[in-house]
């Protein structure tokens, strides 16, 4: 059994898998750069190693560094979360080699899944559908230009090595393919040091439906349910529920036995998810596989009743799943948004300190938080702040619970994307269900301002209160905060 655990990541994602090690009573370690020494996820764990000064190349990304401070921690294992070092194979064999439990999938799975090419040709060959798109053997200018008139415009370019929206690019017609091709190329090398790129025919407003899959080392995979993720702005996930309001059962079925096929055709084992597009006509097609723990695993453990992270750690000391895991069916709904530090209308990153963060509370609702009151966001990193997690018997009763704990959270300090969050929810395109990728682009212009929530003005008014001589009834000043004489302010 592991003993002592290095996280090796930051954030949000750190302090989660902090909490179900701890439960599990193994040691969580922590680490951090020079410049992240104060960071919420260090102050977490009861131990802590510096990977020294330098950027997220010299630190988080560093492999001789991080397995420098699990050898220095006495760790025994490393979990990568997800981003950074999580679905790069050679930290896999790394930690493989140093004599550390890797809790994560086989390196030769991720280097498989790794290149959308190679992951797309063995999709195919498993019998799995894919989106229609070029060819492993067009690399060049001319060739793929033959593979576009072939698959008929709009397509999209993107990176074989990406992800995230990251060196992807629609392309209309022939004239505009040679540039996109170009920027595709700059901005996959300077991410992922490759710039291999390949074409796709640009599904019109899909879905994007996405399943958890779990393996062992039995080689038996399970689907643990879907996903909706067809929130995004700019390719990136925003706002997740599960079950996803376009599948019926029978889909539900093809598409998840399509999603574990895809694992064992390539030996998977650990947590990962299948992505696909579903199109107006409901047929889906394998879209990539993420080879570790998603962002939004949140949803699915609330709706199944199962921890995620402790199955990881689990398998990956050699554990099976268990046998009820087969029969598993989801309980209720539940919806995921992701809290960034960003402009909401032009969502550009917002730096800053945390001023005051008052989450929500009540029943089903869970917070996953890589911040506190003193926390500092800069722009080296990811802008993700924070997950707010809702559950409910059924949808409308988790959108409304959404809802209201949306307006219940105070963040102040760093402006963040709340408002784009609350007119996603609001929208009859997601209330309806019948929504697609293209949800924000649709909605209303955000207003340059919003009136303030119903619990800042209660915390205002409170403010206000001005000081009562003893034994004196203590008259509030004015009926809100702004013609309050108290001396009270907006930002604390």
């Amino acid at each position: 059994m592991i003993r002592r655990l290095l996280v090796a990541n930051r954030g949000e994602i750190a302090v989660r898998v902090a909490r179900s090690a701890r439960e599990m009573g193994i040691e969580p370690v922590a680490i951090y750069s020079e410049a992240d020494a104060g960071a919420y996820h260090v102050a977490q764990m009861t131990r802590a190693v510096s990977l020294g000064p330098g950027a997220p190349a010299d630190t988080y990304l560093s492999i001789p560094r991080i397995l420098d401070a699990a050898r220095a921690a006495g760790a025994d294992a490393v979990h990568p979360g997800y981003g950074f070092l999580s679905e790069n194979a050679d930290f896999a064999r790394a930690v493989a080699a140093a004599g550390l439990v890797w809790v994560g999938p086989p390196p030769e799975a991720i280097d498989e899944m790794g290149d959308k090419v190679r992951a797309r040709a063995r999709m195919v060959a498993a019998g799995v559908p894919v989106v229609p798109g070029s060819s492993g053997a067009a690399d060049g200018e001319g060739a793929l230009a033959r593979e576009a008139e072939r698959l008929g415009y709009p397509i999209l370019v993107k990176a074989s090595a990406g992800g995230g929206g990251k060196g992807m690019a629609r392309v209309d017609s022939a004239d505009a393919l040679p540039e996109a091709l170009a920027q595709a190329r700059r901005v996959s090398a300077a991410a992922f040091g490759d710039e291999t790129v390949y074409l796709e025919k640009l599904l019109e407003r899909p879905r994007h439906v996405e399943f958890q899959i779990f393996g062992d080392r039995s080689h038996r995979v399970v689907a643990l349910g879907e996903r909706e993720c067809s929130v995004q702005r700019r390719h990136q996930k925003i706002v997740e529920e599960t079950p996803s309001p376009a599948l019926d059962a029978a889909l539900r079925r093809r598409m998840g036995e399509a999603a574990a096929e895809a694992g064992r055709a390539i030996g998977y084992v650990g947590a990962g998810t299948v992505e696909f597009l579903l199109d107006a006509d409901r047929r889906f097609y394998f879209l990539e596989m993420n080879t570790r723990l998603q962002v939004e695993h949140p949803i699915t453990e609330e709706t199944l009743g199962v921890d995620l992270v402790r199955a990881q750690l689990e398998v990956a000391s050699g554990g099976r799943l268990p046998k009820s895991w087969d029969g598993l069916a989801p309980r209720g709904h539940a919806i995921e948004l992701r809290l960034y530090a960003e402009d909401p209308v032009t969502f550009l990153p917002r730096t800053g300190e945390i001023l005051v963060d008052d989450e929500p509370a009540g029943p089903g609702v869970r917070v996953d938080s890589g911040i506190g009151a003193g926390s500092h966001v800069g722009v080296e990193f990811d802008p993700l702040l924070a997950k707010l997690v809702v559950s409910a018997s059924d949808r409308g009763s988790a959108i409304a619970r959404a809802r209201r704990a949306l307006a219940d959270w105070i963040v102040l300090g760093v402006e963040t994307n709340r408002r784009l969050l609350a007119a996603v929810l609001a929208s009859e395109d997601f209330r309806s269900g019948e929504y697609a990728t293209d949800l924000v682009e649709r909605l209303p212009p955000l207003a340059n301002s919003e009136p303030p929530p119903a619990a800042w003005i209660a915390a205002a008014h409170e403010l206000s209160r001005p000081a009562a001589e003893p034994g004196a009834a203590g008259p509030r000043v004015g009926g809100d905060p702004w013609s309050a004489g108290a001396g009270w302010r907006p930002g604390a």
